[in-house]
């Protein structure tokens, strides 16, 4: 039994693995449908005493269950059936070899008393909590050490009826940082996908210190107003794909980070080969997808394509600051719609928001190789703020075939720059800072990272094409 599993999971890792490789020099994530594995022993929650009534605390029969199907680890893997109702629990633990399904009409509902999240040390690479020093709140859907686990299902529901924990932060009476509804560390293989979450106290999705992780065909839905309530954050992570995503919530819909300041530094964890390819929101408070501002332990390879956001604050940011050290490099972003957007594109190089003031002001971060590609908007406020930091300037940034309307009735000017360097060639409106006037082509495209071979071959005339025009 031992090898026929062994067998199993060598043709699972293999599938999984195989998917990730780079294509014309960007990552390209088509992969097999892993959500749809078979798992030789399935349960449901029902068959370990739980209530979908919403009201009783089943807390108790997810751990059940959960330990029970951990004696199939080996034997091929176990899938724990959710059927249609409200199930309200506290904070569990996974298991690996795992399908978490959640059947068509079944919401797994988060306590509102706090006492059910258990509190649990921070991470290394933040040193404390990332609101509150100390210690922080459990997800509720948990796990670390883990290998192929998948949550999935016919758009079933997770819910972390997170308004309780909101006015417990505007009020300042919680003594440890907010949890997450979904966080999975130091894990490898995972799946989520086909699902809706609501409501979460704090950031939704949250792999950390975790490689090859798909998340896939989710809605994630919290009030724009809601405080901090990210869609997706992958945190220094390797091998991350999040595609056919519709996020609108209080903060940033996908936010890459790697650790924060001296911890982040030390702990030396950096997010790499990220692609998100698909991204529909809104976000009324901040941006569409950031980079940082914890990003100590570096970020590179990131490849985002085909993202539209509406009436939001900001598009694209880069967030950082002295202290930060580490760096974001090697990012392209290609194909991007902007409708009524304060902010198209903004770089942050003064962020701040340190954890202690151990950090040291001299560690100062590197950014560079920064392309926009393809980048098209209308009512826009500004097409660009972008702000280094003195004495470490932002280079190798790059803007090819950025066309974004600004409002008539901006009074602000169009693009602001300070302490950026680099190139740009068919941006409308047109770029007035000096630093980012000199053309990509024929002499600069080398340093401009990954871009399409589509504008490398139209660039041989250097006319600006009716493709591009029309796009």
């Amino acid at each position: 039994m031992k090898r026929s599993f062994l067998l199993l999971y060598v043709l699972l890792v293999q599938a999984f693995y195989g998917a990730w490789c780079n294509v014309g020099g960007s990552l390209h994530c088509e992969y097999s449908n892993l959500e749809n594995l078979h798992r030789p022993h399935s349960v449901s929650i029902t068959e370990f005493g739980a209530v979908g009534d919403g009201v009783t605390l089943n807390t108790k029969a997810f751990q059940n269950a959960l330990f029970y199907l951990n004696s199939f680890s080996d034997k091929g893997g176990a899938k724990l059936f959710v059927p249609a109702g409200q199930w309200l629990t506290g904070s569990f633990d996974l298991i690996s070899h795992l399908t978490l399904w959640l059947d068509k009409g079944a919401t797994i509902l988060g306590s509102t008393s706090s006492e059910n999240w258990p509190v649990v040390d921070p991470l290394p690479s933040y040193g404390r909590g990332r609101e509150l020093p100390g210690r922080r709140h459990r997800s509720l859907i948990y796990g670390q050490n883990l290998t192929d686990v998948v949550i999935t299902g016919e758009n079933g529901t997770i819910d972390g009826q997170g308004s309780i924990w909101w006015d417990w932060f505007r009020n300042g009476e919680l003594n440890y940082t907010r949890p997450h509804l979904v966080e999975l560390m130091n894990s490898t293989g995972l799946i989520i996908s086909n699902l809706t979450f609501l409501n979460s106290p704090f950031w939704n999705i949250h792999p950390v210190y975790c490689r090859d992780v798909v998340v896939k065909n989710l809605t994630i839905l919290a009030p724009l107003e809601s405080p901090n309530t990210d869609g997706v954050d992958p945190d220094s992570s390797t091998n991350v794909c999040i595609e056919d995503c519709y996020i609108v919530t209080g903060d940033d819909l996908v936010s890459i980070k790697s650790g924060w300041d001296e911890y982040g530094i030390s702990y030396a964890r950096p997010s790499s080969k990220i692609k998100i390819n698909r991204l529909t929101g809104q976000t009324t408070s901040s941006s569409g997808i950031a980079i940082g501002s914890e990003m100590s332990g570096g970020v590179s390879d990131v490849y985002i394509k085909d993202l539209h956001l509406f009436n939001s604050n900001t598009g694209i940011r880069i967030k950082t600051s002295p202290g930060r050290g580490g760096y974001v490099r090697n990012v392209h972003i290609l194909n991007v719609k902007l409708d009524n957007v304060k902010k198209a594109i903004r770089f942050t190089g003064k962020y701040g928001e340190h954890p202690d003031d151990k950090f040291d002001p001299k560690a100062l971060p590197t950014i560079e190789k920064i392309t926009f590609e393809n980048v098209n908007g209308g009512g826009i406020g500004v097409a660009g703020l972008l702000e280094g930091i003195e004495g470490d300037e932002f280079k190798n940034i790059c803007f090819l075939n950025v066309t974004l309307i600004v409002k008539k009735n901006s009074k602000k000017s169009p693009w602001q720059c300070s302490n950026v360097r680099g190139y740009s060639q068919w941006v409308s409106p047109e770029i007035t800072c000096d630093s980012l006037k000199e053309s990509i082509f024929p002499e600069h495209q080398a340093d401009c990272f990954g871009l399409s071979e589509n504008n490398m071959e139209i660039s041989s005339g250097l006319n600006r094409s009716p493709w591009l025009l029309s796009w």
